[in-house]
């Protein structure tokens, strides 16, 4: 039996890694399909009524008639979607609303279609299946898998299904491999993060795992519940275990410790999953970049970086896209986003077939486990905990701490005070608390214990000043960014002990 799931795993591969392709060879073909498809099927509903879409006959009347938006700029849409009325942004009604942190709105909602979650499946599939016709390597299908992942426990919005992207896809594994997947349904509906990977600890460590996926942060922490468990490698307790998934991270930061915990070097396909759509995946092991989904309802756009921010703001398709130019990536799709702007940032390693890279967010944050933290959040809870306090603020900025000597990762506030608050432990509290209220994802995290709550750093007079005349960026309009998804602020007032 085995063996035969391994033979048919490599003829369906053959086949799918086919068809894509077809579509690759001819991106803009597809890509133009995929474009007319959108336009004529949205035609009639309320956003497409609004924007005229009967008179767009190509890309430059869609310019014309519909503005680059982020999801405040298309909340008046997505709130008569999440209010049950139907032809708003597709038509008819969405089949799930997915649940995820905003950039400026705190929780977004996004529209799930019967069209946008089977691309999201198909492309699921077909990364996997892409690295089985890359490699030749197929042994695994035969083992067991898992993807740590939220609660597939949905609830309802004005009768539409809500969750979290990854207990929505739970829902939709394939009847085949059902008897491969861990950990059981009832564990994987446990909602406290310590206690469900305590429980799919105990579940997996006896059974012959051979595909393990998830955000690097939840699989480190199941990683080190096994080895706690046996005192020995995840290597050696699963032997096969040869193939890492992973996405909606960096993987690079945790890369060496997952070798350390691990105990070889294994095989990874990294994705480029979102709620707002499955964009691209790793389709060759010796290629830099991800597969970009030409095929999967979505039509691409993008913006140079250095331009997104200016009047004379060029919006392009992928036509006319360059290597190595840092874009913003702009989508409409069978889910009815429309010349959406999703806040991440592409680099094109290459253009035939297009794959690109992650290359950050258009706007400060820290995502360093997947929490998405914004400007807007951390100013806000800062602003709550100064309430009541006496303590004063010259400066301050947030940086992710994610391999600390001592302890789980966490969040460093490095505050310049220009007067100390009298319990600093207790205005650290209510800064937390607050982020914990900002932001699902953090608060996720912390009650995860996959970070521990925050810890702030007292910075001497004057030390921000000094670091941004270190940059050549002292005076002026220029500003002490308030967070980034790096250490280069921090290690710089550390290192110049700028730090009391």
């Amino acid at each position: 039996m085995a063996f035969l799931r391994i033979y048919l795993a490599k003829i369906f591969a053959a086949l799918v890694v086919n068809r894509i392709r077809y579509w690759a060879k001819f991106p803009i073909k597809t890509q133009n399909k995929v474009f007319e498809k959108l336009i004529k099927t949205a035609s009639k509903t309320k956003f497409g009524e609004n924007h005229k879409f009967v008179t767009i006959r190509n890309y430059k009347d869609f310019v014309e008639n519909v503005p680059i938006r982020d999801y405040e700029g298309l909340k008046f849409y997505f709130d008569k979607v999440s209010a049950g009325q139907s032809d708003i942004l597709w038509p008819g009604k969405p089949l799930y609303l997915a649940k995820t942190s905003g950039t400026t709105s705190g929780t977004k909602y996004i529209p799930i279609t019967k069209q946008s979650i089977k691309a999201q499946i198909s492309a699921s599939r077909n990364a996997v299946l892409s690295y089985i016709h890359d490699t030749g390597k197929a042994k695994f299908v035969a083992g067991k898998w898992i993807f740590v992942q939220g609660s597939p426990v949905l609830t309802e919005t004005n009768g539409i299904k809500t969750g979290r992207l990854s207990g929505i896809s739970a829902h939709f594994v394939p009847s085949y491999l059902q008897r491969s997947r861990m950990p059981s349904w009832g564990v994987n509906c446990i909602e406290d993060w310590e206690t469900k990977i305590e429980k799919i600890a105990e579940e997996t460590i006896n059974e012959d795992m051979t595909i393990i996926a998830g955000i690097p942060s939840w699989v480190q922490m199941y990683f080190e519940k096994l080895i706690n468990i046996k005192g020995t490698t995840v290597s050696e307790i699963f032997p096969r275990f040869n193939l890492l998934i992973f996405g909606g991270v960096n993987f690079e930061p945790y890369r060496v410790k997952f070798e350390r915990l691990i105990g070889k070097k294994v095989d990874c396909i990294e994705l480029y999953p979102a709620s707002e759509g499955f964009f691209a995946f790793q389709d060759l092991q010796d290629s830099r970049g991800m597969l970009l989904q030409l095929d999967s309802g979505i039509f691409y756009e993008f913006v140079s970086v250095d331009t997104f921010f200016k009047e004379d703001q060029h919006r392009i398709p992928l036509s006319e896209v360059k290597l190595g130019v840092n874009y913003v990536m702009v989508i409409s799709t069978n889910a009815g986003l429309w010349a959406y702007n999703i806040g991440d940032t592409v680099e094109f390693t290459s253009l035939n077939p297009y794959r690109i890279i992650v290359t950050g967010r258009i706007k400060h944050f820290i995502s360093s486990f997947g929490e998405h933290v914004i400007a807007k959040e951390v100013e806000s809870a800062i602003t709550v905990a100064l309430v009541n306090e006496n303590a004063r603020i010259n400066e301050f900025t947030v940086a992710p701490f994610v391999n600390p000597a001592k302890g789980l990762p966490h969040h460093e506030w490095l505050i310049e005070f220009d007067s100390l608050p009298v319990n600093i432990d207790l205005f650290s509290k209510k800064i937390d608390n607050e982020m914990q209220n900002q932001n699902i994802y953090y608060k996720d995290l912390i009650s995860g214990k996959i970070l521990k709550p925050l810890s702030i750093s007292v910075v001497k007079k004057d030390g921000f000043m000094k670091y941004m005349r270190s940059i050549g960026k002292l005076g002026g309009q220029n500003k002490t960014p308030r967070l980034s998804n790096d250490r280069k602020i921090a290690n710089y007032l550390h290192n110049n002990n700028l730090v009391k």
